[in-house]
């Protein structure tokens, strides 16, 4: 039996190279992204609760918070969705070299984006609505509740196809690994 010889790995992928055949990355490194994305998103967060602080006027913190919420919500989908629509990385997936593409290897489209936003959204929901209904209430057994879901919800990557995540599956988009070219000095 011939022994099947392996694709060399390149330190870049080459301009050339059709995104939708890249290999998928290892979820540790999709979820170290996600890690780090949260990290930025601090900050994201924190500017865009100032602003509307400011605009709205609010005084106490309960006060607006559902609007809160809602500004905040359709920040970030803006920020995930104009980013991944313009190249398919956000700042956390350029650092750790993942890129989003459709199944054809093209950046996706806004609805697309929208549509794989909203359903990204599944890493949460379920534990939340799990703890919601088994009454855990104190911070340690939420976030509990919340740190198994999202175990659960990556873990199950390993059991689809192509071990993308189901949000992905859903969206027909995949993530990619995606190193730039070197820069080709003067």
């Amino acid at each position: 039996m011939a022994a099947k010889t392996a694709k060399p790995v390149l330190p870049y992928t080459p301009d050339d190279a059709d995104p939708a055949l890249q290999p998928t990355p290892a979820l540790r490194r999709r979820l170290a992204a996600m890690l780090y994305e949260g990290v930025l998103l601090f900050g994201v967060l924190m500017i865009g609760g100032l602003l509307f602080a400011i605009v709205a006027d609010q005084r106490h913190a309960l006060h607006g918070r559902i609007g809160l919420q809602i500004f905040l919500f359709v920040l970030l989908g803006l920020y995930f969705c104009g980013c991944w629509t313009r190249g398919g990385q956000t700042l956390a997936m350029k650092t750790w070299h993942v890129r989003l593409v459709r199944m054809d290897g093209q950046s996706p489209s806004w609805p697309q984006a929208v549509l794989r936003y909203l359903l990204a959204w599944l890493w949460f929901v379920p534990a939340l609505l799990g703890a919601q209904i088994l009454g855990l209430h104190d911070q340690g057994r939420l976030s509990s509740a919340v740190l198994a879901g999202v175990a659960g919800y990556a873990l199950l990557s390993l059991l689809l196809p192509d071990r993308q995540f189901l949000h992905d599956r859903l969206c027909k988009t995949r993530l990619v690994t995606w190193r730039p070219a070197p820069r080709k000095r003067p």
